[in-house]
């Protein structure tokens, strides 16, 4: 059985129910680079409160535009893959503080498509 909720107008998700476990789909809109400080914590404070609602062994995963550029900064190698911008900075540090990883960088890529 699926259910979709939705959070806001830049959040929404889906949790399917599984046999033996439930999977937890989050799909995101961030605001872009130019938005103010506070229109970015704000998104960031929800987007913390749907994921911090559903239990820890629920599979959770998170898609989306998050408006990010993620480098390759050294403290954050575990998590990420080079060239941060200030919404790479705060998805970098959500995706620390859930113990998450940004797999979009975790493959290299040309140039060209950078």
């Amino acid at each position: 059985m699926k259910r979709v909720e939705f959070v806001s107008d830049r959040l929404s998700y889906i949790v399917l129910r599984g046999l033996w476990h439930n999977i937890f789909v989050v799909n995101v809109h961030a605001p872009s680079e130019e938005k103010s400080d506070e229109s970015k914590e704000s998104f960031y404070e929800e987007l913390e409160q749907v994921f911090d609602h559903f239990p820890k062994y629920h599979t959770k995963t998170l898609l989306g535009d998050f408006n990010a550029k993620v480098g390759r900064e050294n403290i954050f190698k575990p998590t990420i893959g080079q060239d941060s911008n200030d919404n790479g900075v705060r998805l970098v540090n959500f995706a620390t503080s859930k113990n998450l990883v940004v797999k979009s960088t975790m493959f290299p890529q040309r140039n060209i498509h950078k």
